[in-house]
């Protein structure tokens, strides 16, 4: 079961754009410059930071340049899943739920 969330897939492709863009002027990268060392086109970083449209592949050929590659293929690791109860809650917090 998914936990709510008002964040939408749009949203997040928003805020990956403006994070690459924004790391890509912190280096002082133009976009031509970026392209040359990550191999995707000028014209497709243009879109992506404009539209947030792009393939996964080329998003990760742009973060490898400007990011952590590590920090994103850590999103790919399991986690525990949250709690999907109130007794589940309290079975988590310590000296709780003893009777």
């Amino acid at each position: 079961m998914a936990l709510l969330s008002l964040t939408t897939a749009a949203d997040v492709q928003r805020e990956l754009a403006a994070s690459v863009r924004q790391r890509r002027r912190s280096r002082k990268l133009s976009r031509r410059a970026l392209a040359e060392r990550s191999t995707v086109p000028a014209a497709t970083i243009k879109r992506f930071e404009t539209t947030g449209q792009i393939s996964l592949r080329q998003f990760v050929l742009l973060w490898q340049c400007v990011g952590d590659l590590d920090q994103l293929a850590s999103l790919a690791e399991p986690r525990a899943a949250p709690p999907r109860t109130i007794d589940e809650v309290l079975e988590q917090e310590p000296g709780r739920g003893a009777r």
